[in-house]
């Protein structure tokens, strides 16, 4: 089965080697036929400490880290 690579915003550095990423996600409801916006947060592996608040980035599914990680970053987008 492929990973998942998903695209958001960092909204948290505090941690070390550890980032939180906001993922925003857009899809029309079955029945309804509403376009619905869902955000969900991720604890992100940033191995170098390399990404600040603010940064878009895409990551990657990976094997787990630690209890809450198990995503890594892929690279940064522009």
């Amino acid at each position: 089965m492929p990973k998942k690579i998903l695209e958001g915003k960092v909204i948290s550095d505090k941690g070390n080697k550890s980032i939180t990423v906001l993922v925003e996600r857009k899809y029309q409801h079955p029945v309804l036929q509403k376009v619905i916006k869902t955000k969900k947060k991720y604890r992100v592996h940033d191995e170098n400490n390399s990404f600040k608040t603010g940064d878009k980035v895409s990551i990657i599914e990976s094997r787990p880290i630690s209890k809450t990680k198990k995503f890594k970053v892929l690279e940064e987008k522009r």
